[in-house]
């Protein structure tokens, strides 16, 4: 689940949000007119009336109008200070598109919750936040706390200051509990980087010139039109597993271009396909209306597009000039990044197990990460239970995948091969804790658990992806991106510990075994982003988990 747009302009609308009740808890909110609108800060029988001018002199100033100096004085330096920062924020966000997301199920869900920080009497909260959203975003500078606040159809705003505090303290709880459960165990994450004699760099690139052919292909039989990009060389031979990369939701084939290119350079064929139901192309066309942003079917059709493209390759290896006989079909690896982590998963033998989902989808949605928000998409599915494994399929990497509710409680048990899983300790969309540490003890060994620490969302991606993320703002349940050359020592890992884990399938298994150790984790690790692999969670760290799975329940 790349953060491409659909999930930067949702993230952005709930951090506006987030930061009306920040900013209406602390010092700020206001509605439609502002020589007439007027806040009310109410907690219990106390109540504080601010203005949206003054708001706006305290956003243009930064400096606290004598109005409100009284009510800052009760501020610490640093509420000011988010204060003030929240309300100078501006998020241009495309209009149409926001009112479509605005008017899905999930959209409304998250509203109803909202519309509690704000009470009106008339029972019309989730209509007012929902025109307000809207006619804030047509700003000419973009939708911010006081566009929001001028857009809201009354002069005089309510806040419940208790209510706005929990609403917040609730945003992407799995996030927060993370940030918890690695403070618990830092004191075990602490060592010695070892100094190791090893045979060569795996994170240079092989000596082989790398060659890249498209493909368009059609699976007639699901009216699914798969375009593929196959990264080869001279090299490649038919003892060398095949790669097959699945892309995040909304995202495109080259996400994971430079891994493709380090693989291929090393003798293995690479094939980049893009999943036509949850890439960037429809993604833009659920952000014009034209179709839904993820329809159940996808987390079916996803993994038979993995099938369909072996077959294919099948076909290839038997006929074509370039590729006959190179292609090692039974003996394949997928390699998923984010949903198309999840893809992987279910091709290893992972079972969608969707009772617990369904259930839970029906509830409080504004604590759910986007990752569990995604999810939810499979509650429209008919059945509770799916198998989707495909036994060509030998290895698995899974880099920051979406597990906590697609498989329930038992599914990842069902995996059948060795499985790498990829997490990182700031990543907000999948929030390690939830969607990879707890389901990690589930998969039948032998598999490896890596934890980059600092790491987000988007730092295994190709940086000609995270481009955009420079100019992203900071919210609640996005943001604050690791990406590019702060990322470097991360994709020079995951070129590694992919190499190794391909190596396995060949007579050089050996060779490559110890870049898929603790101690090599260890020795690439940096200052500002140390990286951990185990194989099992220890009893101690075991005790943590539970202790924190538990609280989430």
């Amino acid at each position: 689940m790349s953060i491409r747009p659909a999930f930067r302009w949702f993230s952005s609308v709930v951090s506006v949000l987030g930061s009306i009740a920040t900013d209406t808890f602390s010092a700020v909110t206001s509605p439609v007119k502002p020589a007439e609108t007027v806040v009310v800060v109410r907690k219990g029988i106390l109540k504080l009336s601010i203005s949206v001018a003054d708001l706006r002199e305290l956003a243009e100033t930064g400096k606290v109008p004598q109005k409100l100096q009284a009510y800052a004085n009760l501020l610490s330096s640093e509420q000011r200070s988010q204060i003030v920062r929240a309300l100078q924020a501006k998020i241009p966000l495309n209009v149409v598109a926001l009112t479509n997301l605005l008017n899905t199920a999930i959209g409304t869900a998250i509203l109803t919750d909202l519309s509690t920080v704000i009470p009106r009497r008339d029972g019309a909260g989730v209509e007012a936040l929902r025109a307000a959203l809207v006619q804030g975003a047509n700003a000419p500078s973009g939708l911010s706390v006081l566009s929001f606040l001028e857009s809201y159809p009354s002069s005089r705003i309510v806040v419940d200051l208790p209510r706005a505090f929990s609403v917040l303290g609730n945003l992407n709880v799995s996030f927060w509990q993370t940030q918890r459960f690695m403070a618990a165990i830092a004191p075990q994450l602490a060592a010695v980087k070892p100094a190791l004699n090893l045979p060569f760099d795996p994170t240079k690139a092989g000596p082989n010139s790398v060659r890249v052919r498209a493909l368009d292909l059609n699976d007639s039989a699901r009216n699914r039109r798969i375009p593929v990009d196959v990264y080869w060389s001279r090299a490649a031979r038919a003892d060398k597993p095949t790669i097959v990369f699945s892309h995040g939701l909304g995202s495109v084939r080259k996400e994971l271009r430079y891994l493709a290119e380090h693989l291929a350079s090393y003798g293995y064929v690479v094939a980049a396909l893009e999943h036509p139901g949850s890439n960037e192309t429809n993604t833009n066309a659920a952000i014009a209306g034209k179709c839904a942003l993820l329809a159940p079917q996808e987390f079916l059709d996803r993994p038979k597009d993995i099938s369909f493209v072996l077959d294919e390759l099948t076909k290839l290896n038997q006929t074509d000039d370039t590729f006959q006989g190179k292609i090692a079909i039974d003996r394949s690896i997928v390699i998923g990044y984010s949903l198309g982590g999840a893809t992987a998963l279910s091709l290893a033998g992972a079972e969608l197990q969707l009772n617990r989902l369904k259930h839970r989808c029906q509830g409080d949605l504004i604590g759910f990460s986007l990752g569990e928000g995604i999810q939810c998409a499979a509650a429209g599915l008919p059945a509770e239970r799916y198998q989707l494994r495909d036994a060509r399929i030998k290895r698995a990497i899974a880099m920051n995948p979406t597990t906590s509710l697609l498989f329930g409680e038992r599914g990842l048990s069902a995996i059948q091969i060795p499985t790498l899983i990829v997490a990182s300790s700031a990543d907000k969309t999948t929030p390690a804790l939830v969607e990879q540490i707890a389901g990690f003890p589930k998969i039948p060994s032998p598999k490896w658990l890596v934890g980059f620490i600092g790491g987000t969302h988007l730092s295994v991606k190709d940086p000609c992806t995270t481009l955009g993320q420079f100019r992203r703002p900071s919210t609640v349940i996005a943001g604050d991106e690791l990406v590019g050359d702060k990322a470097i020592s991360i994709r020079n890992y995951i070129k590694a510990v992919s190499l190794a884990t391909a190596a396995q399938l060949t007579a050089e298994a050996e060779t490559y075994a110890v870049f898929l150790t603790p101690e090599y984790a260890q020795f690439a690790s940096t200052h500002a982003i140390p990286v951990r692999l185990v194989t099992e969670i220890t009893p101690e760290t075991n005790a943590i988990l539970q202790t924190f799975i538990q609280g989430h329940k």
